[in-house]
């Protein structure tokens, strides 16, 4: 019996039964559609994570009390860490050479009016040099300067979504708003950055560091950011920077940073330990989803085998070789578990379809992950359905034929 006719008569035969047929390659279905969504999704948020961590910049990098923490344990030990002041800032700023620009952070958030509209936003105070530090662009007016800072002006610098909450369809730049009572003057406004994981980067108002340290107090722990001038000396900056800060702090060799450090590459790592804890848990969930899948499939064609054993012996009776049934059953096993890799693959597209059009996160569709998937399903069809089809290639035609008669 050549190939294609097995092929014709196995879908002949799961299409008249239909119902068990999807039961059957249920279990390869989960498993396919888990697979395939899990590595679109992940080489989405990869990407996603990569741009949003390149607005940062490849040549900054940030020190604060907090620095990038994963569980709740390290939340409790670092909230006793001491706070970072101003006197570290100006040790850093000596100690760190021209060939590197810092500049220190104080993050506070407050109540923003103008007219009759009240908002929280995210107020910052900064030095005069983070306009060559961060990568925000101005859509109008000007940075924050040095004369800002040394005489403690109220004036801000604002975001888009602040914008279009208290002037909307206006240029801000110029008019007054009210910062926790106090009014300041907007003096530029930042072009849109956007959201990351669905939270604007948008609202936010910086003022000079000096005036948030006058209205939130001047024991406010800051943050520190570094532009290094050359890529390269990156890893040394930061080496420079932490023995400053740890001298500073009279920390022995033994003990750990009473501070923490966050580069690009640490948060890229970081995520991708994450992600490969995901890829190791998807891994495991697609294996037992295969081995159970496989094992029905094997029960469901040795049901089958039982029931068709005289339709067997009817072939072999006409001419039909042993060859010929073992590869009707083992195309038939195949079809039930392609067929559950191509469902599995099809939802898997409306998923990442679905997570595209719901989410900021674009999930990415992996063709060769897709097929990759529908052969390992193949593969588990014929791995399974070997046994049941040399059972059914094991029959003697007379043997067979009386089975169905007594």
């Amino acid at each position: 019996m050549r190939f294609l006719e097995s092929f014709h008569l196995a879908l002949a035969n799961l299409w008249s039964h239909k119902l068990r047929s999807f039961l059957t390659l249920l279990g390869v279905l989960i498993s396919v559609l888990t697979l395939v969504a899990v590595v679109s999704l992940v080489a989405g948020i990869d990407r996603y994570v990569a741009e949003r961590v390149s607005q940062l910049g490849s040549d900054v990098f940030i020190i604060s009390r907090f620095g990038l923490l994963t569980n709740a344990r390290q939340i409790v030990e670092a909230e006793k860490r001491p706070r970072l002041s101003m006197q570290d800032f100006r040790a850093l700023e000596e100690g760190m050479g021209n060939s590197v620009l810092v500049g220190a952070i104080l993050f506070e958030s407050g109540r923003m009016t103008s007219g009759a509209t009240t908002i929280r936003s995210s107020v910052r105070g900064i030095t005069s040099n983070m306009a060559q530090i961060r990568s925000e662009t101005l859509a109008s007016g000007r940075y924050l300067n040095e004369t800002d800072s040394q005489y403690r002006r109220l004036v801000c610098l604002i975001g888009q979504d602040v914008a279009d909450q208290l002037f909307p369809g206006r240029d801000p730049v110029g008019k007054t708003v009210r910062l926790q009572g106090l009014r300041f003057q907007i003096i530029g406004l930042a072009n849109p950055v956007g959201s990351v994981f669905g939270q604007s980067q948008d609202n936010f108002v910086y003022i000079p560091l000096t005036t948030a340290q006058k209205m939130f107090g001047s024991r406010q722990s800051l943050s520190f950011q570094f532009r290094v001038q050359v890529v390269e000396n990156m890893a040394a900056a930061q080496d420079r920077a932490r023995l400053i800060l740890r001298t500073r702090h009279h920390l022995s060799y033994a003990e750990p940073d009473d501070f923490g450090i966050v580069s690009p590459s640490a948060v890229l790592e970081l995520w991708q330990d994450l992600t490969g804890t995901i890829a190791r848990v998807a891994t495991i969930v697609t294996v037992v989803f295969l081995l159970v899948g496989g094992i029905v499939i094997m029960n469901i064609m040795l049901a089958a085998v039982t029931e068709r054993t005289w339709e067997i012996g009817i072939r072999k009776a006409v001419g039909a070789t042993s060859s010929d049934v073992r590869m009707q059953f083992l195309v038939e096993s195949a079809c039930i578990a392609s067929g559950g890799g191509f469902l599995g693959i099809l939802l898997a597209l409306c998923f990442t379809q679905l997570v595209s059009w719901l989410s900021p996160v674009t999930a990415e569709f992996s063709l060769w992950t897709a097929l990759a998937a529908l052969f390992i399903s193949a593969t588990v069809g014929l791995f399974f359905g070997i046994y049941p089809a040399s059972r059914a290639a094991r029959l003697h035609p007379i043997a067979a034929l009386r089975a169905e008669t007594m």
